[in-house]
């Protein structure tokens, strides 16, 4: 497991699985979901500048770093509900949170289906629950196609576990050149070699694919409302995600604000840290106690 400094570890049971929890400092508790194809140590850069006012809690979702990985529950929503039998397990009420990629998806659904447990959310380039579809889109779905490999039974967990190169080659190119070293891409691609998480990375993509996506885009969120205060911060490189999905939300979270970060691509807590740290202490700084 990579080490950092002031970072203690340990499991906690909810939910009937385990679930790996690394954790720094003390203070009200702030918790950070991690997205593919990482886990805690996505935070690395962060947790030293939190946890001086935080009690910073940084769990691995299921099926990836060192958390069960069981064969089912890779829809989003069962993510997002792992999370809040987790804060309960913690002895905790009521929480920040931050997420990135399926972690913010998963965050943006806490928020929607357990309200009372997040007292403010700072979301991490991924797109909201309520995503705008026009033709400044339509360039973007070909960008799609690692999630259909990576969700092809057999073809997608193979990958994972025999072509580490594969995750090296999709975090470098979904970054700006020098975020990361390649210790960090090996922290991140070896434990996918591991068969049950290759598995359970392809669920995660099959799962929305083949489940998720279609009633995503036609407004399965539509009714809901998100009246948590929320901040999403967006780098504006995000070669999967173009800012144009960001459109639409007003009427969905009017406690939503969203700022788009020039010349950042995906990974914006590995690429600007400084600046999320600075978003993130004067958001959660307004924000009322947990």
């Amino acid at each position: 497991m990579p080490f950092l400094a002031g970072v203690e570890h340990r499991t906690i049971r909810a939910g009937g699985l385990d679930f790996h929890v690394a954790e720094a400092g003390v203070g009200d508790p702030l918790v950070l979901l991690h997205g593919w194809p990482q886990h805690w140590y996505m935070w690395r850069r962060v947790i030293p500048g939190l946890a001086e006012r935080y009690r910073v809690i940084c769990p691995d979702l299921r099926g990836l770093g060192w958390s069960d990985a069981p064969r089912f529950g890779y829809d989003k929503e069962t993510l997002a509900d792992d999370v809040a039998l987790l804060i309960d397990a913690l002895g905790l009420e009521r929480v920040r949170l931050a997420g990135h990629d399926w972690g913010g998806l998963a965050g943006f659904l806490l928020c929607l289906r357990h309200p009372g447990l997040v007292a403010r959310y700072l979301a991490l380039n991924i797109v909201h629950p309520w995503p705008s579809m026009g033709l400044a889109t339509l360039p973007a779905l070909p960008r799609l196609w690692y999630q259909a490999v990576l969700g092809t039974p057999g073809l997608g967990p193979r990958l994972l576990r025999d072509a580490p190169g594969f995750v090296r080659w999709m975090l470098s190119v979904s970054a700006e050149r020098g975020t990361w070293s390649r210790d960090e891409l090996d922290a991140f691609a070896e434990r996918l070699r591991e068969p049950a998480r290759a598995e359970a990375s392809s669920a995660i993509y099959r799962t929305f694919l083949t489940r998720e996506l279609v009633p995503f885009l036609r407004g399965r969120y539509r009714d809901s409302r998100l009246d948590t205060p929320t901040l999403l911060l967006f780098g504006d490189r995000d070669r999967v995600q173009p800012v144009a999905l960001l459109d639409g939300y007003e009427a969905h979270a009017p406690a939503m604000q969203v700022e788009v970060v020039p010349g950042v691509g995906h990974f914006i807590a590995e690429e600007a840290p400084d600046l999320v740290l600075d978003r993130a202490l004067r958001f959660f700084g307004d924000g009322e106690a947990a």
